[in-house]
């Protein structure tokens, strides 16, 4: 595992969906899935390091998305106890801002993004036991029931 201690050269962003339920599939086998909780499509660009693994771990862990006794957005993931579904997702990396196809240019080179994806899952786990994920650069399938709608672009 490389030395993520230091600024690197990528950037996290996450898309994180509020959910009665997630699952990811791959090959037929359900390898990841949680009950209540958050599910996050995780990309990794070109740009930062452990610092932004740090402040994103934080925020999905503590961004108040879930109802509180008054019906308000004011409870955490954390406070639910509820679970963490991580999927990585490269397109979240895209440059869509001309023409009509998307370039991958801003995204990480798959090495180092896996190696991050890796890095980010072991510092969720360490400060979340309810964790789940896919599998780096599989051909996915993932199922989720979105509560709400409520979804969220997190960018650190």
């Amino acid at each position: 595992m490389p030395d993520f201690s230091q600024n690197g050269q990528f950037t996290v962003r996450g898309l994180i969906q509020r959910v009665s339920q997630a699952a990811v599939v791959v090959d037929g086998e359900t390898v990841g899935a949680i009950e209540r909780g958050v599910l996050l499509l995780l990309g990794i660009e070109n740009g930062d390091g452990a610092r932004q693994v740090g402040k994103l771990v934080n925020k999905v862990l503590n961004y108040r998305i879930f109802p509180d006794a008054q019906g308000r957005m004011n409870a955490s993931v954390k406070d639910i106890d509820g679970g963490v579904l991580v999927v990585s997702q490269f397109t979240l990396a895209a440059d869509t801002k001309k023409g009509l196809r998307p370039s991958f240019t801003p995204a990480a080179p798959p090495q180092d993004a896996e190696n991050l994806y890796q890095f980010f899952l072991a510092e969720l786990a360490a400060s979340h036991g309810a964790v789940a994920s896919g599998i780096f650069g599989a051909d996915m399938q993932v199922s989720l029931t979105n509560d709400g709608p409520v979804t969220f672009l997190l960018e650190v």
